[in-house]
């Protein structure tokens, strides 16, 4: 069996049937209790034989504590009652069990550790948090080393809990390092965790994600009133949203839990599926990053990263049905048709090219000419046009995103990563910002958008908003992929694209009320934390149009002491940069 390109050198590029299960229950603040029910689960899902079980994340107590004191007498030590009881488990029904615990550590030390017990009963591997989540700052240390890829006889395992799962780096570092199944243990009451942030990690890394949630209260019962009328939030969202899911490489659900029912999930898989890193035009997702332009993600944060900007802007997608000069005629035409306060207007990758496709390269030059001067014409005032076309460099021929006002180009962004079907094309070496009137964007130039770690890198450069035309080519970008973008690094997006069987564009508007346990003006909590405002471009539709809100891109603080850039796991990214 060949190693695989993606990896650290020595795990192998194994791969094979196996049976996963994603339990999910309640626990409360009676330690022995909570063991009681992980090791009832446990057995309920060894009813149906699985090879691997992960259990939540805080098995042993609430996530709720009196003081540290508190905090450290019902975490559970390494080698323990508590872990040793689970292991015998594992033992007993032959099977990988993944349980998360608040462990002790040397004191006054806790961490929050997922540890992954065999099928004889010993401890495999150690994952501890690396993003810790509001009040855990108060109580917890953060990861020190990055997780282990642990080799199995069905595949190669990753494994993270909860927060490290809503945002990109944790998940990449792993499945670069050759992970196939990431096992994410969460403690979570927040809706938009399993529908959005979670799947996501999945498609967008091509791997299998087996995710196991709470159900129940996640604070101790007599708290639950006051708290509620203390934070606003209704007392039904107090409680472990469940849904715990088993996601396959390519974005579908394969299964999944109810919200708030103890269930077992489960759903058999074969890892091998996680190996092809292909794109539907032949491009490896993998082997075409751009590592030396990520370099932003493991620098130490440095001060606020996003500046204040306009509340509002108006923005429309516009997808033409026509090609070469009457697809330019088309967007002319409804450009003149929109109402005077929009502000840009975004277009498909190569909206004037038969299937957004280049065949003869020097008669794709002088059509983009055309295309670039017909479009300044269509501007006035405050307005913008963005969409890619093919300019010839000195250095080759690329494929550009440009933005186009009623002076002409503004701003240049050649696409940064190779990708098969446009093999003509020269890629760039840098990724720009601009400054509008509304804000600071940068265009992402056509499939650059699948690529996490670039749109990391504009939020690291303050950016409020993305532009991306693009051409749709798999289901889970409209489904997960842009919508995590805007999501994880809090900035909103503005995507077109020709109206393909998955999906067409979409405009990604942020809340305005974000953070958790702070006054919301706006918004009443409904269950989600951060999910993005949507409006999908509809089928057969060639104009849509939006508000979104730039300065809402200023706030990345999710919770107390949880800002989204300012502590990311910067220091344990280096893999994503390598």
């Amino acid at each position: 069996m060949g190693k695989t390109n993606y990896n650290d050198g020595e795990i192998m590029n194994t791969g094979g049937m196996a049976k996963v299960a994603a339990v999910q229950f309640e626990t409360g603040t009676d330690v022995d209790e909570n063991l009681a029910t992980c090791l009832r689960m446990i057995d309920q899902a060894a009813l149906q034989q699985p090879d691997i079980v992960v259990l939540p994340e805080f098995c042993n107590h609430l996530s709720w504590y009196d003081d540290d004191d508190h905090a450290w007498r019902v975490a559970v030590p390494e080698g323990g009652e508590f872990l040793a009881a689970v292991a015998a488990r594992a033992a007993r029904h032959q099977c990988y069990i993944v349980i998360n615990v608040s462990c002790q550590r040397t004191a006054p030390a806790i961490t929050v550790t997922s540890f992954l017990f065999g099928p004889d009963g010993s401890t495999v591997s150690q994952s501890d948090k690396q993003t810790l989540m509001g009040h855990e700052n108060d109580y917890f240390v953060r990861a020190d080393s990055v997780s282990p890829v642990v080799v199995t006889p069905f595949g190669q395992l990753g494994i993270f809990p909860c927060r490290d799962g809503v945002t990109c780096e944790t998940p990449r570092g792993l499945a670069l390092r050759g992970a196939q199944l990431f096992c994410d243990s969460l403690n979570s009451f927040a809706l938009d965790e399993a529908s959005l942030h979670i799947p996501a990690r999945a498609p967008e890394n091509k791997v299998f994600l087996v995710a196991a949630n709470k159900v129940g209260p996640l604070i101790p019962r007599p708290l639950l009133e006051p708290v509620s009328e203390a934070t606003r939030i209704p007392l039904k969202f107090l409680m472990g949203a469940g849904e715990s899911q088993i996601v396959a490489p390519d974005g579908s659900i394969l299964a999944k839990g109810p919200l708030d029912e103890e269930a077992v999930v489960i759903a058999e898989i074969n890892l091998a599926d996680s190996n092809s890193k292909l794109r539907p035009d032949g491009t490896d997702l993998f082997l075409s990053r751009r590592p030396e332009l990520y370099s932003d993600i493991v620098k130490a944060p440095e001060g606020e990263y996003c500046g204040p900007a306009a509340e509002t802007a108006e923005v429309a997608i516009i997808n033409p049905q026509a090609d070469g000069e009457a697809a330019i005629a088309e967007v002319i035409e409804a450009i003149a048709l929109l109402n005077d306060d929009i502000q840009l207007v975004v277009l498909p990758e190569l909206f004037c090219f038969a299937n957004a496709l280049v065949t003869d390269v020097e008669q794709a030059v002088q059509l983009s000419v055309s295309a670039i001067a017909q479009l300044q014409q269509a501007c006035s005032g405050a307005l913008h046009i963005a969409t890619t076309l093919v300019e010839q460099h000195a250095t080759g021929t690329a494929h550009t995103g440009l933005l186009i006002n009623s002076e002409g180009v503004v701003a240049r962004q050649p696409q940064l990563h190779s990708i098969a079907r446009h093999s003509w094309a020269t890629p760039g070496d840098q990724l720009h910002t601009v400054d509008l009137s509304w804000g600071k964007v940068a265009i992402i130039t056509g499939d650059d958008a699948v690529y996490p770690e670039l749109i990391k890198v504009a939020a690291l450069r303050g950016v409020h908003a993305i532009i991306v035309p693009f051409d749709l080519q798999e289901a889970w970008e409209i489904e997960f992929g842009l919508l995590s973008r805007a999501a994880e690094n809090r900035l909103c997006v503005i995507a077109a694209s020709r109206q393909r069987p998955q999906g067409g564009g979409v405009i990604c508007s942020l809340e305005r009320d974000f953070t958790i346990l702070t006054e919301w003006k706006e918004r009443a909590f409904d269950g989600n934390i951060n999910y993005p405002i949507i409006t999908l471009q509809a089928k057969d539709t060639i104009v849509t149009t939006a508000t979104i809100h730039p300065n809402a891109a200023a706030n990345k603080v999710m919770s107390a002491n949880t800002d989204l850039l300012q502590q990311r796991p910067w220091q344990l990214s280096g893999r994503l940069v390598e």
